[in-house]
């Protein structure tokens, strides 16, 4: 696994800060009211790439169209992030969103041992 600077770690947990906080807000407008939670923030060495990582709860719309949705926002995610924090960041990285199905993994697991 590969070594994080100090300030990559800082700049990851303040995207997943905000990129949490512009999810709960957009929830409704953008995302058919489904939570979307960010679990984790990979930042580039040069702070001009992160990938999201994101879980997605939605007991109407499936999944992958909620995806769909995160990846077709992603400019206006960007936009309102920018806005967030542009006054702590001399650039707003580029995002790319990715699902997180490490909770599906842990709970496949877990019904293959109780087995």
């Amino acid at each position: 696994m590969e070594e994080y600077s100090k300030r990559q770690n800082k700049v990851s947990r303040l995207l997943q800060k905000e990129l949490g906080e512009i999810f709960r807000t957009e929830s409704l407008n953008l995302f058919l009211g489904a939570m979307i939670s960010v679990t984790i923030v990979r930042v580039s060495a040069d702070l001009g790439f992160a990938k999201v990582y994101i879980s997605i709860f939605s007991p109407k719309t499936p999944v992958n169209e909620i995806y769909n949705l995160v990846n077709q926002n992603s400019k206006k995610i960007r936009f309102l992030l920018g806005n967030k924090i542009k006054n702590q960041i001399r650039i707003i990285p580029e995002l790319a969103f990715f699902i997180d199905d490490s909770l599906d993994y842990i709970e496949n697991i877990e019904n293959l041992l109780k087995k």
